[in-house]
């Protein structure tokens, strides 16, 4: 083990980064710094720092911050701008949270004179590589621990032996095999593993937790407005909102009508397929009307290369390139194709669907004259289609002559 003096811990309170806390001390021998990260998680974060307390970590090395503004600010609104959507369908909710928190841990590095940082993401999934390769991005210096690649710690049943060894409080709901593990924040709730792991299961009633079921939502339909400016969200029903603030109504909205659910089942970044539930249920909402409003705002060119580089740009991601330079590159082409997405869209919201009913722009480039199969004369002549199509048809014609 090389010398470690001081490591900043990606800390929720929970059994797992409560023994990596206890772990980090006992086997490097080094002072822990907790960051707890409130991206709108909906749980509870002060017992977090009662438990660190309790751990022996000094109360001015404990880090509970509210990141949620900056989370949908700098965040999930680029990434929106984006349309970006992973293997078709999933809005990316945890892959996108991540790179904000390896930030923030390397700014409480900095801050504290740690020389390491450690997080709670196995060896098998994404998040490790997410987390290590933002460290890498941000501060090449500074070490990454992940124990579960280290220690032999290989159970559940070890796990809580380990803890109980160390007086770490282990909740009763943890003792027996967790039916399934979740992740959440503002955007989203994930939830996978146990009942989820055969695909050819439905995805149980209780599993879900953000959303009603939409057989049980309201019988009535409800329609919004949403405001965009240069690509963002603004207002909700004409009311301004701060992003997190529209973002949050958008979820209660989504709630209500149980919109924002999916299973999925997803390559992930180290080579396995995984089956996941998601619930999105403000950011489907918002994300149907991010495109309703482009729709009458894009350029044909601009809004089908946009859907070109959607993949590659939703890859980059997922697999925890957030920070590189071809993501950044990406992203300027994306925010520049914004500077006239401006306007209000109207939304129908109605047993799990967000549907765009309507659509208008100051910045529009939809002709109702060109468009028309009323009286068109002087906008359009359709006899110039003629020649369009000659032209277009002419190598299909020599490919058939050659063929022939």
């Amino acid at each position: 083990m090389s010398e470690i003096k001081k490591v900043v811990l990606a800390y929720s309170g929970g059994l797992d980064t409560s023994v990596i806390l206890k772990w980090l001390q006992v086997t490097y021998g080094c002072e822990v710094v907790t960051f707890t990260a409130d991206l709108g998680q909906e749980g509870e974060l002060e017992p977090a720092r009662a438990k660190a307390v309790l751990m022996g970590v000094k109360p001015e090395h404990i880090y509970i911050n509210d990141l949620r503004e900056e989370f949908v600010r700098d965040f999930v609104f680029p990434m929106m701008r984006a349309n970006a959507r992973y293997e078709g369908d999933y809005l990316l909710g945890t892959s996108i949270a991540r790179p904000l928190i390896a930030k923030r841990l390397v700014e409480i590095a900095r801050e504290t004179g740690a020389d390491a940082v450690a997080h709670g993401a196995t060896g098998k999934g994404n998040d490790q590589v997410r987390f290590e390769l933002g460290v890498a991005a941000l501060a090449p210096d500074i070490k990454v621990i992940a124990p579960w690649r280290e220690w032999d710690l290989t159970s559940r049943t070890a796990l809580i032996a380990w803890a109980e060894a160390h007086q770490i409080p282990v909740p009763k709901d943890k003792r027996g095999e967790s039916p399934f593990s979740t992740d959440a924040n503002l955007l989203h709730t994930s939830s996978e593993g146990k009942v989820l792991e055969d695909p050819w299961d439905e995805v149980p009633d209780y599993v879900y937790s953000r959303t009603v079921n939409p057989e049980d939502a309201p019988d009535t339909p409800e329609y919004i407005t949403i405001d965009f400016a240069r690509g963002d969200g603004v207002a909700l029903n004409g009311a301004t909102l701060s992003p997190a603030a529209l973002l949050s109504a958008l979820n209660d909205l989504g709630r209500k009508h149980g919109i924002g659910r999916l299973d999925l089942v997803e390559n992930r970044f180290v080579g396995m397929k995984s089956r996941g539930m998601y619930e999105t249920p403000g950011g489907e909402i918002y994300a149907r009307a991010h495109r309703g409003i482009e729709q009458i705002t894009l350029d044909r060119g601009a809004a089908h290369l946009k859907d070109e580089l959607m993949p590659k740009y939703a890859e980059l991601i997922y697999n925890g390139f957030w920070f590189a330079p071809e993501r950044e590159m990406l992203q300027a082409a994306i925010d520049h194709s914004q500077a006239k997405v401006t306007g209000t869209v109207r939304l129908k919201l109605y047993k799990g669907l967000a549907q765009v009913v309507g659509r208008n722009s100051p910045d529009s480039l939809y002709s109702e004259r060109h468009v028309t199969f009323e009286d068109d004369a002087g906008t359009y002549d359709q006899k110039d289609a003629a020649g369009f199509i000659r032209l277009n048809a002419l190598r299909l014609r020599l490919l058939a002559q050659r063929d022939r």
